[in-house]
């Protein structure tokens, strides 16, 4: 699940940038991930498994070799080499721990969209303070029109941030690179299981 929630929003952000659109279910299922930091089970961090249905069939579509999700992939292995380094810079750690809980008390007076916007535009400058300073950066392909629009923008670092919170769930877990490389079959039946619950 941890691992489906780091390629669910690596396509959502596939999606903003190439499309200017994105789920708007998943993209509010990884923002909340980022709010639940002391989770019981991983299930509680998205919200159940039917929350992870884009995650889910994105890996598995990875892990078939097939090509439309080739940029998920590549963003999802810069992910994990940042998580990498994130996870040893405890102050970071910290800050965005820090930020991210004055975050999640914001616009609790608002609809849930525009509360959304907010927040997203909120982590947007928390991950450029913290996570975008980790090298190597990622870099978001996609078209100019939708990458200059504020609110993409906002949404494609908040997925960002959110797919690195996936990535550190999945190290806790005792994943890692050379468990996907080494364990694709057993990641990929274990995947098609879960998809089997939806």
């Amino acid at each position: 699940m941890a691992l489906a929630g780091v390629f669910q929003s690596t396509e959502l952000v596939r999606q903003a940038a190439l499309h200017g659109t994105w789920s708007g279910f998943a993209a509010t299922s990884a923002l909340n991930s980022l709010f639940r930091m002391e989770a019981e089970n991983v299930e509680y961090v998205y919200g159940g498994v039917s929350n992870l249905r884009l995650g889910i069939e994105t890996l598995l579509s990875v892990l078939r070799g097939e090509q439309r999700h080739i940029d998920a992939l590549r963003y999802s292995v810069g992910i994990l080499q940042i998580e990498r380094k994130f996870r040893r810079q405890s102050r970071m750690i910290q800050e965005v721990g820090e930020g991210l809980e004055r975050i999640r008390q914001c616009g609790n007076n608002l609809e849930d969209n525009e509360r959304e916007d907010l927040q997203a535009e909120q982590i947007s400058e928390l991950y450029a303070q913290s996570i975008s300073t980790i090298e190597p950066r990622i870099v978001v392909n996609g078209k100019p029109q939708y990458l200059q629009v504020d609110r993409t923008v906002s949404w494609v670092r908040t997925l960002l941030l959110a797919a690195v919170r996936s990535a550190y769930l999945w190290d806790q877990l005792g994943g890692g690179r050379m468990e996907l490389v080494l364990g694709r079959k057993k990641i990929g039946k274990a995947a098609e299981s879960l998809l089997r619950e939806l």
